[in-house]
């Protein structure tokens, strides 16, 4: 498939804006160090989750297989979110593919989510 070079109106300067968000958010935590969480909260992972999981919604409409490609993206982040003890995302279909779209009346679901519940508690770790 080959994409035309000029985007529908606001898509090219929303993802050019993302793109720069992303650089600055990569910069802040790098400049924390590797040796700890890097400076991120519980609200921050979710918003950067959400970030990610609403553009792998936004890339699902490049082409007809395109949200399938991108399930794996949502498997990995309901994983990261599981591991995180962060609220959980839209559920997932058998292939990965979320259950249910998510819609412009309902951006940043979980931000809601995080409020009435409490921090999910990671699974406990045994030494072998």
């Amino acid at each position: 498939m080959e994409l035309p070079t000029i985007a529908a109106p606001g898509v090219g300067e929303r993802a050019d804006a993302m793109a720069d968000a992303a650089c600055h958010l990569y910069d802040a935590v790098v400049l924390r160090g590797r040796d700890g969480p890097g400076g991120w909260s519980r609200g921050a992972a979710e918003d950067a989750a959400e970030a990610i999981e609403t553009t792998a919604h936004a890339l699902a409409h490049l082409g007809p297989h395109a949200g399938a490609v991108l399930g794996p993206v949502h498997t990995a982040l309901a994983e990261l979110r599981r591991r995180s003890g962060l609220a959980a995302a839209d559920p997932l279909t058998a292939d990965g593919v979320p259950a249910t779209p998510r819609t412009v009346g309902n951006p940043r679901r979980t931000r809601w989510a995080r409020a009435l519940t409490p921090p999910r508690q990671p699974p406990s770790r045994t030494a072998p």
